[in-house]
C-alpha cells in the first residue's frame, strides 16, 4: 500500500497539472470507485462539474483537492482520494486509451490533459465530502504525519510513554503519526537501531527523536527517488515507478547482509505482514507484556 512519501509524490503531481483547472465533466464508469460517496455518480458528478481545483492537500495517506463553487471565492467543498493498494491518479491525453481498471476521469474546461483515477484491486477510491475544504471531517482523526511542520516531537513522545505497546505498532497507529507504514516503519527502526518489539513506555526522549529524524530521513529520500515502487501498481501521475527500493536497507532483504555490521537480515511475521531487522544492531528487547 503507498505510504507517505508515495502519496507526497502524486500530490505534487496533482499540484503541478491540476490545480488552477476548472472541472467540466466527471465519468464513473465503476461505482465502487465512489462508493464513499453515498448520494451515488450523479451527485458525485453534479457536485464536481464547474469547480476549480483551488490546492493539492495530503494527510498521511490520503489527499484532497479544496473546490472553489462557481461565483465563490475561496474552496468549501473538497474531493476526497485514497489510494487503497492499487489506485492511481494519471494525467493522460484526453485521446489516451482507456486503461483498462479505469473508474473515474475527470474533463477540464481548457481542453488539456484530463485526470483519472485506475485501480486494479478497487480498495481505493473517490468522495466529495461537503464543508471540506480546510480538514474533511472524515480525516480529523488522522494525526499529522512526522513531514507536516506542525508536528510535535514532544508531544508525540508523550504519547508514545503513554502507551503500553510495542514501538512498530506505535508507528503504525494512524491516531498517533500518519502516512508511515510497514516498509518505512522498518527503514526507520534500522536507522535508529531500535528493535519494533521495544516497549514505548522504555523510550526515552533521545530514542524518540531519533526515531523521528531516521522517520524523516527515510521519507525524504524515498521522496528524492519518487517513491518505492515493487510492481506497476504504484505510479506518479505521469505513469513513472519510484526508485527507492533500491535504496532500502531493510524491508524486503532477508537473508542479505546489514549494509551496517554484515549480520543477515531478518524476517519475522508481524501483524499478517512482515518485519525485516538486523539481529545485531537492533536488538530484540527483553521479554515484557505489551499490548496490542
Amino acid at each position: 500500500m503507498p505510504e507517505l512519501p508515495e502519496v507526497e509524490v502524486v500530490r505534487r503531481g496533482l499540484e503541478t497539472w491540476v490545480v488552477g483547472r476548472t472541472i467540466a465533466r466527471v465519468e464513473v464508469t465503476h461505482e465502487r470507485a465512489i462508493r464513499r460517496h453515498l448520494a451515488g455518480a450523479a451527485d458525485f458528478a453534479d457536485a464536481l462539474v464547474g469547480t476549480r481545483v483551488h490546492a493539492a492537500r495530503r494527510r498521511g495517506k490520503y489527499l484532497w483537492l479544496p473546490l472553489v463553487a462557481p461565483g465563490a471565492d475561496e474552496p468549501d467543498d473538497a474531493l476526497l482520494a485514497h489510494l487503497g493498494m492499487s489506485g492511481q491518479l494519471l494525467v493522460q491525453p484526453a485521446e489516451a486509451p482507456r486503461e483498462k481498471h479505469l473508474h473515474v476521469r475527470f474533463g477540464f474546461t481548457d481542453g488539456g490533459r484530463e485526470l483519472r483515477f485506475v485501480d486494479q484491486r478497487t480498495f481505493g477510491g473517490l468522495a466529495v465530502e461537503r464543508g471540506g475544504a480546510e480538514l474533511p471531517p472524515s480525516m480529523a482523526h488522522i494525526a499529522r504525519d512526522p513531514l507536516d511542520p506542525l508536528f510535535d516531537d514532544t508531544l508525540f513522545h508523550a504519547a508514545l510513554r503513554r502507551r503500553n505497546t510495542e514501538v512498530k505498532r506505535a508507528l503504525l497507529d494512524q491516531s498517533l503519526v500518519s502516512g508511515i507504514g510497514n516498509i518505512y516503519a522498518d527503514e526507520a527502526l534500522w536507522r535508529s537501531r531500535l528493535h519494533g518489539a521495544r516497549p514505548t513506555g522504555r523510550l526515552t526522549l533521545a530514542q524518540t527523536t531519533l526515531l523521528l529524524a531516521s522517520a524523516r530521513d527515510v521519507m525524504n529520500d524515498a521522496l528524492a527517488a519518487g517513491g518505492t515502487s515493487f510492481d506497476s501498481l504504484y505510479v506518479n501521475v505521469n505513469g513513472e515507478s519510484g526508485y527507492f527500493s533500491r535504496g532500502l536497507d531493510a524491508y524486503g532483504r532477508e537473508g542479505e547482509p546489514c549494509n551496517r555490521c554484515a549480520t543477515p537480515i531478518r524476517r519475522i511475521s508481524f501483524m499478517n505482514r512482515s518485519s525485516y531487522f538486523c539481529p545485531s544492531c537492533q536488538r530484540t528487547p527483553r521479554r515484557a507484556t505489551v499490548g496490542a
